[in-house]
């Protein structure tokens, strides 16, 4: 377990990615739709969320660490005027979850003001805040959010355009990002398409999203992606592209199919929900098992489990439930009561379970802390054999583009093989999907996608002091 402080822990091990970003422009009730898209996008980040209005005017901004339901209420949405906006929900990744690296960031520059929002990492962010600092800059957070703001406000003389054209040529790595001054919403996605980011139409007003789930929520429109490397301006003139530089080979994070996204999104043209069961139905393909029932641990590979069930005949039941009701944190209890962060979330249904050969899907395995305890749960509960099926290949290397395991000791892939992992999880036998079984399933070309965590082929080298900074 991650130990937070002395009261709150986190009984989770799953992978966390960086944020989830929203964006309207031209609504009159800019503030509140971003507050509906946040909450849409709420599985994207749960440690901060903020909004930024604009009357064209005015700037009004408030954020706070927590949910989007505990930060925002009426009163403070109503005090967001303007009919722009744009908001955020985090989960740090680089930059320390406090209130200060909370987005949307904010700054006053030349009679300016311009807010970001980020998901993604830049890789060359700690040679760039080097020479930022150097030349004078000073920085109010740890984030690589602010290096952009920094960037941008240094070529501003030369107006807004040129100034977002010459920062996307100085940053690297994955960065989808919204933008917002008082009278423009801008939307920019680096030219490899890491993250996705999506443009939409709610009546004559322009919306910008993470996914296509915040869309759906306020009844607007998709009209399309953000296209790798593209620069969306909107204004009072309507919407420009800018496209400045020569296509780049696709980059799009995999792991946005097999865990991050939610499953009613469409993300790089395709719909999560479809290609999750076809991971599961190409697992039951690959590893075919005698088993009295097959099982998600909710809410992780629930979609998978489905596929997997479709495919091999073995039927569905859900042997573990899910307390609805508890959050990310929770008082620690006393030592004596062993395992409590996963029995207060998750409890076996023992009559179910006694006495059963059960097949376990689930949609990764990192440090496997988790997944070894869930599967003594299930032991005691009186599962006569547990197998268990992941619906993607080992994680054995660090991501430096906006997951959190940036380091080789927190993946149990990295020095272990599958049957030590398997012996160390206690399950009796242990499955991952093949490289090209989870490719096809996506039903996209192999080279769409980043699989460096898988392979170690990293699409764009980090730089010598951000690799050691992350591998140390």
């Amino acid at each position: 377990m991650k130990q937070l402080n002395k009261h709150l822990i986190i009984d989770d091990d799953s992978p966390r990615e960086s944020c989830g970003v929203f964006g309207i422009y031209g609504h009159e009730d800019a503030a509140k739709l971003t507050y509906f898209g946040l909450y849409a996008l709420q599985h994207r980040g749960q440690e901060s969320a903020g909004i930024v209005s604009s009357t064209g005017r005015e700037v009004h901004e408030y954020k706070q660490m927590g949910l989007v339901t505990d930060v925002f209420n009426e009163g403070i949405l109503n005090g967001l005027t303007g009919d722009i906006a744009m908001g955020h929900v985090r989960y740090s990744t680089t930059g320390s979850s406090v209130l200060k690296n909370a987005q949307p960031f904010v700054v006053h520059h030349a009679g300016k003001t311009l807010a970001i929002g980020h998901n993604g990492n830049l890789i060359n962010a700690h040679r760039l805040r080097s020479e930022l600092e150097k030349a004078g800059s000073i920085f109010q957070t740890t984030m690589d959010s602010e290096i952009i703001i920094h960037l941008i406000a240094r070529n501003i003389r030369n107006g807004m355009e040129e100034a977002l054209v010459k920062t996307m040529s100085e940053i690297k790595g994955a960065y989808s990002c919204v933008l917002m001054t008082e009278n423009q919403l801008i939307a920019i996605r680096d030219p490899n398409g890491w993250r996705p980011l999506c443009l939409g139409k709610l009546k004559d007003a322009y919306v910008i999203a993470s996914e296509t789930c915040a869309l759906d929520l306020i009844d607007a429109e998709y009209i399309r992606d953000i296209d790798p490397g593209e620069i969306v301006i909107i204004d009072g003139t309507g919407l420009k592209s800018l496209k400045p530089f020569s296509e780049r080979q696709k980059s799009h994070c995999i792991f946005e199919f097999i865990y991050f996204a939610r499953p009613d999104s469409n993300i790089f043209g395709k719909n999560v929900y479809a290609v999750r069961k076809k991971l599961g139905k190409r697992l039951a393909e690959e590893y075919p098992v005698q088993a009295d029932f097959a099982m998600p641990l909710p809410d992780s590979g629930s979609y998978a489990a489905i596929g997997y069930c479709q495919a091999s005949g073995i039927p569905m039941e859900m042997g573990v439930i899910r307390n609805h009701y508890v959050g990310r944190t929770f008082i620690q209890p006393s030592q004596s009561m062993r395992d409590f962060g996963v029995k207060v979330k998750l409890n076996p249904v023992r009559g179910l379970l006694k006495d059963k050969k059960v097949v376990i899907v689930e949609d990764s395995i990192i440090r496997g802390t988790t997944s070894r305890m869930r599967i003594k749960t299930l032991r005691k509960a009186g599962a006569e054999k547990i197998h268990m099926m992941v619906s993607c290949p080992p994680h054995r290397f660090p991501c430096f583009y906006g997951i959190d395991f940036s380091t080789k000791g927190e993946l149990i892939a990295c020095e272990h093989t599958v049957d030590e992992i398997r012996n160390y999880i206690g399950a009796d036998s242990l499955c991952y999907l093949s490289m090209q079984g989870m490719l096809e399933a996506t039903g996209l070309p192999a080279d769409r996608f980043c699989l460096a965590c898988f392979n170690g082929r990293y699409p764009i080298e980090p730089e010598d002091d951000f690799s050691k900074h992350c591998l140390e």
